[in-house]
């Protein structure tokens, strides 16, 4: 069965796209076979990989909203392993069209039900809110992976990210676990960065990765080129950074996994 992460904060501009396609594009790198799903009408990680949601027939809303077949709707990118379920702009839509099912909450977990067992990692990009989309993603999910901007008011975004999932454990009965949360956007020569980040490590401890993507301008150039970090510049740090976080990755599920089978 995959491992289902919902890559999540509803603060904008903190990484999650950047973080969804490129560690994708590194756990493919390791072997894994993984699906991103772009779940955010602005459709950043499907344009990011080199797809253009206007010539595509079929994107994740057909299946959302119409049940349209996943074999239509998922594309192979061109990193070995890593696949793609794109968003279009008609997912500003679906946001009203899910009212009308029942279980609204639970529609992308439906769904994906029928190819988990295709997968090592599914990653699902969702959009900067809490609306029912970012609903649906945190339900279909059993893992959170938090990107964190190193700024001011980033622990209050966690701490109010923390609550919401608490209350969809709660009150939709869903098994979901904090995987951990990433730095973004991190400038170690900044001294209110370093001073955020220490704060985000003593009041979560054991729940921050150890490792930090660095502001990088090859990481902001490759999405503009429709190419992951380790196609458009793999020896930079971005890309360094990238790679060990796929690798602690991998290692925490792996290693909780075969704790757990014992």
């Amino acid at each position: 069965m995959s491992e289902i992460i919902a890559i999540c904060n509803q603060k904008g501009g903190v990484g999650k796209t950047t973080t969804t396609m490129n560690l994708g594009a590194y756990l493919a790198a390791f072997g894994k076979k993984v699906l991103l799903i772009d779940f955010d009408a602005q459709s950043n990680t499907t344009s990011g990989l080199g797809f253009d949601y206007k010539k595509l027939k079929k994107t994740v809303y057909n299946t959302l909203i119409f049940n349209d077949s996943l074999q239509e709707t998922i594309y192979k990118t061109s990193v070995f392993g890593l696949h793609l379920l794109p968003a279009s702009p008609d997912l500003i839509g679906a946001q009203v069209e899910l009212n009308h099912f029942d279980n609204k909450e639970f529609r992308l977990a439906q769904i994906l039900s029928s190819i988990t067992q295709y997968y090592n990692y599914i990653l699902i990009d969702l959009p900067p809110s809490l609306g029912v989309l970012t609903i649906n993603g945190l339900v279909a999910a059993n893992q959170v992976l938090i990107p964190i901007q190193a700024e001011y008011y980033a622990l209050e975004g966690l701490s109010q990210l923390v609550t919401t999932i608490d209350l969809i454990r709660r009150n939709l009965e869903k098994d979901l676990h904090i995987l951990g949360a990433i730095l973004t956007l991190y400038d170690k020569r900044n001294r209110l960065d370093r001073m955020v980040a220490k704060h985000i490590r003593r009041n979560f401890p054991g729940y921050v990765f150890d490792i930090a993507i660095p502001r990088n301008i090859s990481l902001a150039e490759a999405p503009s080129f429709g190419k992951p970090i380790i196609q458009y510049s793999p020896y930079s740090e971005g890309a360094r950074a990238y790679r060990q976080l796929a690798k602690e990755l991998i290692q925490k599920i792996e290693f909780s996994n075969n704790n757990f089978k014992r």
